[in-house]
Formats: structure tokens, sequence, C-alpha cells
């Protein structure tokens, strides 16, 4: 199903899709059902029980729609959107992360805490084991160092072990970093990393999550989390997982949304190394240095300077693009004719480099 770009929604469309958000039974899939049924939230919620159910959805959704808690909870969420540094991202507003647009369950609906902007940037899902070995965490520090140094925004779970290990290793060398979470944002599980979470937000990082803002754990909230943590990534990194771990359904996931999926080996006696010797089995790519995985994103590799002297540099095809008039990254795939993910590594490049910047959405081309 695709919907097509739409123009700001009206506060009135916001409150009533925040509303929709809450119903009973109506995950991402109907949700966007109803937008293409009835062109906006505001006029699903004022069609008769009959339409809906001729959509085939289910009663306790329609019945619930003037439910007073529905509405009190969508009027919290539009206060808490006035608050500095909290957002809100829209499934088809300009600003909303391409990659996970892609998806096929993608959130219609995705709360922010920090700065979303980073959402465009390319990023790298690094996960594993919550009760995790000293030598698997300190492994997952130093791959998440580098390539947070690389550029990459590093992605997780905000879960303990491998996950926690990964944000605060990116935010230790400056890098940006990702934490989607399972519940709503003010209700945070787990609540020994709610000070990392606090730390990833004051550095410009960012915590996410697709559940209305006081939901608080659940099993069944988990692998719709792990879905949007590969959906954000270009690809997700297993660091150490039993087989039984919650990081293979991320794996799993990442696979069937094309994304790649790398595993880190280990000894073949340690329970926690199975999962990953299950991926490598299953087509994951073994993982030993980083550069491992920078082979299949070569426009990352950091090439050795050059003391010869060179002809001047012809003007970078989306430079000359973004000169013309700024655009989405996913503008630029059509304009371009690159795939989304070496569009979203060269926006990035561009940005290091000063020449261009994301703002609202969109990318411009700074003038020198």
């Amino acid at each position: 199903m695709s919907l097509p770009a739409r123009a700001p929604v009206s506060p009135a469309e916001l409150e009533a899709r925040l509303r929709l958000q809450r119903l009973p039974e109506l995950g991402p899939k109907r949700f966007l059902v109803l937008l293409e049924a009835f062109g906006s939230a505001s006029r699903a919620l004022s069609a008769p029980a009959s339409a809906w159910r001729a959509l085939g959805l289910p009663a306790i959704a329609a019945e619930s729609r003037r439910n007073t808690l529905v509405r009190d909870g969508a009027s919290h969420a539009l206060a808490w959107l006035t608050r500095p540094g909290q957002h809100l991202l829209m499934w088809d507003q300009p600003d909303y992360p391409a990659l996970l647009r892609e998806i096929a369950d993608a959130p219609p609906l995705l709360f922010v805490a920090g700065d979303p902007r980073i959402l465009e940037k390319p990023q790298l899902a690094v996960v594993g084991s919550r009760r995790a070995s000293r030598p698997g965490m300190d492994t997952a520090a130093a791959f998440s160092r580098s390539l947070a140094a690389a550029g990459f925004v590093i992605t997780s779970g905000l879960a303990l072990g491998i996950d926690g290990a990964a944000h605060q290793a990116a935010l230790d060398v400056g890098g940006q970093t990702v934490g989607v979470l399972g519940t709503g944002l003010e209700n945070f599980y787990p609540q020994r990393n709610r000070r990392l979470a606090e730390a990833m937000i004051a550095q410009g990082s960012a915590v996410v999550s697709e559940f209305p803002l006081e939901t608080g754990a659940h099993p069944s909230h988990f692998p719709r989390r792990n879905r949007i943590i590969s959906g954000l990534s270009l690809g997700v990194l297993v660091v150490e997982a039993s087989v039984a771990s919650g990081s293979l359904i991320t794996a799993r996931l990442a696979a069937e949304q094309g994304r790649e999926v790398y595993a880190i080996p280990g000894s073949i006696h340690h329970p926690g190394a199975r999962g990953c010797h299950q991926l490598i089995r299953d087509g994951a790519v073994l993982v030993e240095t980083i550069e491992h995985i920078l082979e299949a994103l070569r426009g990352w590799q950091r090439l050795p300077l050059s003391t010869a002297p060179s002809p001047v540099a012809p003007v970078h095809p989306l430079l000359a693009l973004l000169h013309a008039a700024p655009q989405t990254s996913e503008e630029l795939v059509g304009a371009s004719g690159w795939g989304l993910a070496k569009v979203l590594a060269a926006l990035t490049e561009l940005e290091l480099e000063g020449c261009a910047v994301s703002e609202g959405g969109r990318w411009f081309a700074r003038l020198s």
C-alpha cells in the first residue's frame, strides 16, 4: 500500500491520528487502510461503524472511537508535543525516515525524543543478548565506536547488555545513536538504562517509539520494536545471542526487509555464540573486523589522502541536484537513479564534508 506525500496535517487531523493510534486492535496496517479508504483520520473517525465493518475492521475498534480515555490520551500527546525536543513523525510526511517507510508494516506514527533528523542518516543496528558476557560487551563497544567514528548512526533497542554497550560506545566517541523502545516514551523500560537514554537525548541523539506515550512493557511489543530497529538500518550486526534470543528476530526481520545481516562468531562452547553461528549458517555475513561490514558499504571506506596534486573534482551528482532545489532523499533517488542506501550514504558524506545539510526532512546544498 502506498499513500502520496501530503501537505502538513492540520491540528484537527493530528488529534484524529493520535486518537486512531490508541484504538484497540488497530495496528499499523489497519491504520493505513483507514487513511487510504477515507482520505484522512478525521473522516475515518466520523464514518459510520458499518463502513468500518465493510473494511474488515474489528467492531471493538469502531466502538472505541468516542471513548473518553482515547480522547484524553490524544490530548495528553498533543501537550507532550509542545515541549522542546519532542516530536511526532507521520508516515506520509516528508520528515519520516525514508528507509523505515519502505517496510510493509511501517508505524504510521513515531514519537521521537531528541533530534529526529538523525533518523534520515545511514544507520547500522547493533544488537545482542541482554545477559551478554564481558567479552561480548567489549566487542559490541569496539565495533560501535568504530562504526560511529566512520559516520554511522548506531541503532539498537536500549535493552540491557549488548544494546546498552552499543549506545554508550557511540556516545563515547561523539557519535550519534538511536534507541527504539518497546514501551511508550513516558513509561521507560528497562529503568536501569533511563540515564543512558537521557544522555542520548542531551547529546544530540534520539529515543523513539511507535507506542502511545504511557504504554507499558508487554512481551508482544518487543518483536514489533525489533522491526523498527531493522527497518531504520542499512544492516544489522548481531554480536552475541543464544538461539532463543530476540536478536535473531531482529536479524530475520532485517533479511525480510532486504537489509544486510552480519554476525560475529564465538566459541562453540559458549551458548551465547550459538545464535550467531545459526545466522551464519543461514547466510549472514561472518564478521571479524569492521572492514567486513564496510566492504558491503564501499562509500564509507576512509581512503588514505594522496599527496600528489589532483585535478579539480567534478561537482557531486547529488550536490548538483541540491543546488537546483532542496529535495528529500526519496526525491533524490528518483532524480539520480541511485538506490536509497547509496543515496543516504552519499548524503551523509556530503554532510560530513560540510556540503549539504538536512532540515525539515529535505536536503539543502550549503553555499561555500
